[in-house]
């Protein structure tokens, strides 16, 4: 399964949705960690919940951090939220939600990039 990645540092690259199933193939990949950017439930019922990606990615030996934020806004809360988890898990990191769009505005707004 190929995935779908944008870099936008060496250390941080962001996706659009993954599922469990991609989880193992995320870290063939070289990534260390993932961070769950997308609220349970947001896409529907279809949509991989927060649990099943978490139990996948840690079969797969990846560190997983969930930090669902609303599509429109980031609150500073989020922000620092994110800030803080880009310093501490392990690198590479690949963030995602629905497009991966959100993940980039919380690295930038975490960055100030």
């Amino acid at each position: 399964m190929a995935i779908q990645v944008q870099a936008l540092s060496p250390d941080l690259s962001v996706a659009p949705q993954l599922g469990p199933e991609a989880m193992a193939p995320v870290a063939e990949a070289g990534f260390k960690s993932v961070i769950n950017n997308r609220p349970d439930f947001e896409g529907g019922p279809d949509q991989p919940t927060n649990a099943s990606i978490e139990a996948a990615a840690r079969a797969a030996g990846l560190t997983y951090a969930f930090l669902p934020v609303a599509p429109g806004h980031q609150t500073p809360e989020e922000v620092a939220r994110f800030a803080e988890l880009i310093a501490t898990l392990p690198r590479p990191i690949l963030a995602f939600c629905r497009s991966g769009t959100r993940s980039g505005k919380l690295f930038r707004a975490a960055t100030g990039g």
